[in-house]
């Protein structure tokens, strides 16, 4: 699912919300955190951030690289780059210098990239489904 490319980015995984797990409250790393399972609750920091297939996030996402493959309720800010998977639901404001939507994604919400410091594209984008 993710390319080496990929896995180089993210650096040291070293938290892991298993699949049969829930976790509630606020994440903060300065590594990567893959969440398999549910989160109820913020990331308020990370170098990464994985949400597989089954993951589900209840509350806000912020990282450096951020891949959404799972459910994202929330809103997601990512300082370098977001990656939306085929099949991943993203339901909140989305905030990214590069973002990629991959076909089949659904995204509901509001995009701002910055592509300078000072600089910024607004996208008002409503209940917008890429299919």
């Amino acid at each position: 699912m993710f390319a080496k490319k990929k896995e180089n980015e993210f650096g040291v995984v070293e938290t892991v919300i298993g699949p049969d797990s829930v976790f509630q409250g606020t994440v903060r790393s300065k590594n990567s955190v893959r969440i398999d399972g549910k989160l109820e609750g913020n990331i308020a920091e990370a170098n990464g951030v994985i949400i597989g297939e089954k993951g589900q996030v209840q509350g806000d996402v912020n990282a450096r690289v951020i891949v959404i493959g799972g459910k994202v309720t929330g809103n997601v800010t990512a300082t370098t780059s977001l990656e939306i998977l085929p099949k991943s639901q993203v339901f909140g404001d989305l905030h990214s210098a590069v973002l990629s939507i991959g076909e089949g994604a659904t995204f509901e919400g509001n995009c701002v990239m910055s592509t300078e410091k000072n600089k910024v594209i607004e996208m008002d984008i409503p209940q917008a489904r890429r299919r």
